[in-house]
């Protein structure tokens, strides 16, 4: 199986990105010389992580009816240099849970289950870590 998607220059610094019938925009700020008219593909990498392990998650829970709300990621990316890169990720899950330690397992399942998470593995130092919140004192 194979997953494609394309990315084609719409501006002078601006790319679109398009996969089936979805399309973001990727540029860099007016700091970095860009016009500002989509996140930076460090920014969408990020995000990107955010989104297979937050889908991985919430299919998790809801094949066990598990009872967890408001669900949240925090992610951090430590940039290195020479060359530019991240050198580690940090993800901070946070969600209202009437069980912790089931939030913990379905993080562990989502993590196991994502591409993308088990694409950068091997590349970048990744943390999950799962804030400690239950139902009750939400």
């Amino acid at each position: 199986m194979q997953i494609q998607v394309q990315v084609n220059q719409v501006g002078p610094t601006t790319s679109e990105g398009v996969a089936r019938s979805h399309h973001v925009l990727v540029d860099r700020p007016l700091d970095k010389g860009g016009h500002d008219q989509g996140m930076m593909g460090g920014e969408h990498l990020l995000i990107a992580l955010g989104g297979c392990l937050m889908s991985n998650l919430l299919a998790a829970a809801q094949a066990r009816e598990a009872d967890i709300q408001g669900v949240r990621f925090e992610i951090v990316g430590t940039l290195e240099s020479a060359p530019s890169r991240f050198g580690a990720i940090d993800i901070l899950v946070q969600a209202q849970a009437a069980d912790s330690k089931l939030l913990s397992k379905l993080v562990e399942m989502a993590d196991r289950a994502c591409i993308a998470s088990n694409t950068l593995r091997s590349a970048v130092q990744l943390t999950i870590r799962v804030a400690d919140q239950s139902l009750a004192s939400a």
